[in-house]
């Protein structure tokens, strides 16, 4: 969802890296390009009537509409018009329910000197990704995630669709506007495809699934998300494409977690006004539906959990070959918050069979340290060299992916990141959650990494087989333009500390105007072949001005 802006336009680049700390690796793109698909579909598939049942607590939503897609490859290009430079829908913050306190765990550079822990690898390879206007979309910001797969590299942005070669960087597909996938679907999803767009990759079955929010006809803000699912493990082949009218509320920041059972989703509910946050809300869609293009896969929703003063949070998404026990359920990992501080993890087991007997609980309840809020007057604090307009950190909630991953020794592990205030500049909190059934999640490790006086933000984190973890993150001063880096540890490192950090790419601008927007999320990924190499996109500016990351 967008408002329009009177800002100029300038070209803006993307830009993708790998970097590697023994089995780690790392990518960063940037941001957007241009084009488009036809209106041809492949082949319909008759959907149930669109309705939402009751069971029990359980709100069961059959798909509006479902079809088979024609391969991506074989569709001609259109070019759509080009859109008024404009912003996403800017929602008030998150009312956060904790109170500030001194940060106990801040890993400082005197301590990383310490303890003499060797540097991270430099970059393995970096390219760009969609350049600047992304497709068509002409707005900001850019809402970059990527994915990476067996061979291939998908990227997402604002409003665009790219696939590259893995190995080298070179585009094998795109970019494209992420409608022309919904090209002769009809509906939202082909005329009122909205952004905040996400791509996961399955590895559980070697798929694709990318989904962004629409505006129906008559609504005037996202209520509908539209989901596709790749016929094969070749992102540029077929899709399995639905559209589910998930609510008459505004649906923001929605992301996607994949597990054995389900297409897990959370997402941020406003009202149509956008002007009052209601609180979070999980969804499950049908995997094993979905995965064959069946008309008659649903969704799930429990509802809107503990109103406006319930913490956002985000469903695990699996990583690795080892998949979860049998039967366990997907865990929701919320920001923290109470007094004392708790990160509240959120069990939702689904029954597709049996809705009524579906439930999303409390599982834990896992002590956190303090720290202090940042930017707790304004959206906008993060500084940049050349520009007297500060960039929005969002400091509100968890940032994607709430990374999942099982063990050979059958322990689990959760990794997830949020910005906080660390020395009067930002710092990024991670943790890691750990358990070995059948106990509970417990703090394994946790530290805010702010080892000098660099604002670092707009995190994702994530680890290999071995345990090693990667952070890639933004970064940004008075006397810098914001940059792309990625810091790492090893399993042998000391607990709660990371090993220093490299560039991924410096850029050579910074954003004016914009209404200050930045991010609103970056995403690391493990390859599934060696599960050990780390891909991480981002953005940059590759020259000063608005409209030009």
């Amino acid at each position: 969802m967008k408002k329009k802006s009177t800002s100029q336009s300038a070209f803006f680049n993307s830009r993708v890296l790998l970097a590697s700390v023994l089995c780690l690796a790392g990518v960063s793109i940037a941001l957007l390009g241009s084009g488009a698909f036809s209106n041809a579909s492949a082949q319909a598939i008759s959907a149930p009537e669109p309705k939402a049942q009751q069971f029990g607590q359980t709100t069961v939503i059959h798909a509006l509409h479902s079809d088979l897609s024609r391969p991506l490859r074989e569709q001609p290009l259109i070019w759509p018009p080009m859109e008024v430079e404009h912003e996403a829908n800017l929602n008030p913050k998150i009312p956060h329910q904790h109170q500030d306190g001194p940060d106990p765990v801040i890993q400082s550079s005197f301590w990383q000197r310490m303890i003499n822990m060797p540097a991270v690898p430099a970059p393995l390879l970096t390219w760009n990704g969609i350049p600047y206007p992304g497709v068509g979309c002409n707005c900001a910001p850019p809402d970059t995630d990527g994915e990476v797969g067996k061979s291939q590299y998908v990227q997402m942005v604002n409003e665009g669709f790219q696939v590259f070669d893995k190995v080298t960087g070179t585009s094998v597909f795109g970019p494209v506007a992420i409608t022309s996938v919904w090209s002769g679907f009809g509906g939202a999803c082909q005329n009122g495809g909205s952004g905040d767009p996400i791509v996961v990759y399955d590895q559980l079955s070697d798929r694709w699934i990318i989904s962004q929010f629409a505006v129906p006809s008559g609504a005037s803000v996202p209520q509908d998300e539209c989901i596709a699912v790749s016929q094969t493990g070749d992102a540029t082949g077929a899709w399995y494409r639905y559209d589910f009218h998930l609510t008459s509320n505004f649906l923001d920041y929605p992301k996607l977690g994949v597990w054995p059972d389900g297409y897990y989703m959370s997402a941020n509910v406003f009202n149509t006004s956008g002007t009052a946050f209601l609180g979070p809300q999980p969804f499950v869609f049908d995997r094993v539906k979905m995965l064959v293009g069946d008309p008659s896969a649903t969704s799930q929703t429990r509802g809107i959990i503990g109103g406006s003063s319930e913490e956002s949070f985000l469903p695990a998404d699996v990583d690795g070959i080892v998949p979860p026990p049998v039967g366990d359920p997907n865990h929701f990992v919320a920001f923290p918050q109470g007094s004392p501080l708790i990160y509240k993890v959120w069990a939702y087991h689904v029954d597709f069979t049996t809705p009524a007997n579906s439930t999303f609980t409390l599982e834990a309840s896992v002590p956190a340290a303090s720290f202090t809020a940042l930017c707790s007057t304004t959206r906008n604090c993060v500084p940049q060299l050349g520009s007297s307009a500060n960039l929005d950190a969002i400091a509100d909630r968890m940032m994607f992916r709430n990374a999942y991953r099982r063990f050979s020794d059958g322990h689990e592990s959760l990794l997830d990141n949020y910005t906080v205030s660390a020395n009067s500049v930002a710092g990024i909190r991670w943790i890691e959650l750990r358990r070995t059934q059948p106990g509970n999640w417990g703090v394994f490790q946790q530290s805010t990494y702010q080892p000098d006086t660099t604002w670092r933000w707009m995190g994702s984190i994530a680890s290999d087989n071995q345990g090693n973890i990667a952070l890639g993150f933004s970064a940004s001063s008075s006397s810098i333009n914001p940059q792309v880096r990625y810091a790492g540890r090893l399993t042998t490192d000391p607990l709660n500390t990371l090993s220093g950090e490299q560039h991924l790419f410096d850029g050579t601008g910074s954003q004016t105007g914009t209404s200050n927007r930045w991010g609103d999320y970056s995403d690391i990924t493990v390859d599934p072949v060696d599960d050990c190499t780390f891909y991480y996109t981002n953005e940059y500016y590759a020259t000063t001005g608005s409209f030009n990351w």
